[in-house]
């Protein structure tokens, strides 16, 4: 990865490429320390420092970086944008027409992109009116009494709304200018910058809290869960195939070979993300009904608003193995790939062509599912296990939805780069 780096900054495009993206990364970390208009910052800081849990807002203010709990212009952060993609990926399975778009190539992406940008926003304006009425009420933070917000007028709060909207436009925005003039992968790079933004505070935060020895112990812990978890990441099955000659006019074609590569995890976070906001159901029950002395707000409150409960562990862990085989079962098409495959005249080596190649990728991605489903949940379940036992923070650095992203990120762009460098530097088969 070191060398990937070193070798592009000596590259002179690619060295103005990653300099542009540390500009971009600069402008989207200062938008995330400038606070929104009307916010008493002064009052939000205390809060923020007395806040021990983040509560319901953990995953958002997680994407945020901080910002969501701190009102800034970025508080919103890249959330907005994580959803309106997945609910897009749905509604392509669900939706005739949106499906069609996506067969018809660059220009269909082109078109589901811009559905993204428009739903994106619409997701800005309710999380942004919801974060703002909590702000004026008191609620956004547990425990605290102060005023977050100077004035209660309905013009200040539309103009809070307004801010952290536009800073969600802004976000998209800087996101594709990494992809088109940076190194790609825009989104990505901008989510992995502000999981990371947390990681100096939170580890400092568990040093002042449990020591130098509790302190060592998750770095070394750290470490090896990433080793761990980049080992599995890059585990692939990957299917054979074969393309049979074929006479194309007078050309011929065909006779090569190639393979599927089929991952472990081939859902990604996702799956953690759907179990984590699923979740967060029970505690917002809890949250407006603090008043109520029915029986149900008390059992929910002591096994669902915190994590270390056995009971909110395994309901997690069964929830992201149902969302692993779900995601998989409408990402990945076997119907689909083996229809291209016998339309090029492809075949699976000793496996007929058709439904026999359907049942075949069929069988083999149920088994690799199941390890990748449970990896899911055992890495997910690390901050939780970690609150339960030594009584950390809820935001526990290694693991979870933080940890996949940084590492997942990571390879990811480290694999663009050096993809850049083979087309600069490929030197063939006479040299």
């Amino acid at each position: 990865m070191l060398r990937a780096f070193a070798n592009a900054f000596r590259t002179p495009d690619l060295r103005k490429k990653l300099l542009f993206v540390l500009l971009i990364v600069a402008v989207f970390r200062l938008g995330a320390q400038v606070p929104a208009p009307g916010v008493n910052v002064a009052n939000v800081q205390d809060c923020f420092q007395q806040s021990k849990d983040s509560g319901i807002y953990s995953l958002i203010n997680l994407f945020s970086g901080g910002a969501l709990l701190q009102l800034t212009i970025f508080a919103l952060g890249i959330m907005p944008y994580i959803t309106a993609s997945i609910i897009l990926q749905l509604l392509v399975v669900v939706i005739p027409r949106l499906e069609a778009l996506k067969k018809e190539g660059q220009a269909g992406q082109t078109k589901i992109t811009q559905y993204t940008r428009y739903v994106t926003l619409g997701l800005a304006i309710l999380q942004a009116t919801g974060i703002v009425a909590l702000a004026r009420s008191g609620s956004l933070l547990q425990g605290c009494s102060k005023q977050l917000v100077y004035d209660q007028d309905i013009s200040t709060a539309v103009v809070m709304v307004i801010t952290m909207v536009a800073g969600t436009a802004i976000i998209m925005w800087l996101g594709e200018l990494i992809t088109e003039r940076g190194i790609g992968n825009g989104m990505s790079i901008l989510i992995f910058t502000q999981v990371v933004a947390t990681f100096p505070a939170t580890l400092w935060q568990l040093k002042i809290a449990k020591g130098w020895w509790v302190f060592g112990a998750t770095i070394i812990v750290g470490f090896a869960i990433i080793a761990a978890v980049i080992f599995i990441e890059q585990a692939q099955r990957r299917i054979p195939v074969q393309y049979a000659r074929r006479m194309v006019g007078r050309k011929m074609f065909g006779g090569s070979s190639t393979y599927i590569p089929l991952k472990v995890n081939q859902a990604g976070v996702i799956p953690v993300i759907f179990a984590s906001s699923l979740l967060y159901l029970p505690a917002m029950a809890v949250q407006f009904n603090q008043n109520s002395s029915a029986g149900w707000v008390a059992w929910l409150s002591s096994h669902f608003v915190r994590g270390d409960h056995p009971i909110y562990m395994a309901t997690y862990f069964l929830l992201i193995i149902f969302f692993t085989y779900f995601y998989v079962a409408i990402t990945f098409n076997p119907e689909e790939v083996a229809d291209n495959m016998k339309q090029y005249g492809g075949f699976i080596p000793g496996i007929r062509a058709g439904r026999p190649t359907e049942e075949y990728l069929k069988y083999v991605l149920e088994r690799i599912t199941l390890p990748g489903a449970l990896y899911l949940g055992l890495i997910a379940l690390i901050p939780l296990v970690a609150l339960s036992l030594v009584n950390a923070n809820s935001n526990f650095p290694f693991g979870g939805t933080s940890l996949l992203i940084m590492v997942g990120v990571a390879l990811d762009t480290v694999k663009q780069i050096e993809s850049q460098l083979q087309q600069r530097n490929y030197e063939g088969f006479l040299r």
